[in-house]
Formats: structure tokens, sequence, C-alpha cells
């Protein structure tokens, strides 16, 4: 069943790629901010407890969308020049 598992990850890890690259073009986020903050509140401490319990499927998972929610919350706290 880990096969399931590693579906959901790349799913959940791939659906803020689209968002991020548009981000980073246009320089700003537009996603809600408390969505952002919640992302990555709820993503930084999934992947703390991955850790804890040694899955590899969630560590990788929240892991990345740490790193997805990390730059648009970026970009929606520091708007910079598009592409920038």
């Amino acid at each position: 069943m880990s096969w399931l598992g590693y579906i959901g990850l790349a799913a959940l890890a791939l659906c803020w790629i689209p968002q991020s690259m548009e981000t980073i073009r246009r320089g700003e986020c537009s996603v809600n901010t408390g969505f952002l903050v919640l992302s990555v509140i709820g993503s930084v401490t999934l992947a703390i407890y991955a850790w804890s319990i040694d899955d590899p499927v969630f560590m990788i998972l929240n892991s990345i969308t740490t790193a997805g929610a990390g730059v648009n919350t970026y970009y929606k706290v520091r708007p910079g020049k598009p592409g920038a």
C-alpha cells in the first residue's frame, strides 16, 4: 500500500508547482494569507512529526509542501519584481 502514499505525495506536492511558478513570474502571491499561514504551519509541523516516526512518504510530502507554501508566503509578504 505504500505506492498509494507515493501517488498522494506526488499529487499534493505537484499542486504547488504551478502556483509557485505563477507567483515567481508575477512577483507577488494572490493566494489567501490565512490559507498560506495555515499551510506553512501544517506542513512544517507534519514534517517534524513524520521525521519523528521515520515515515519517508510524509517526510518528503511535507518537506515539499513546506517549500511551496514558503515560496508563496515569501512573495505574499515581500512582493517584488516579476521573475525576481
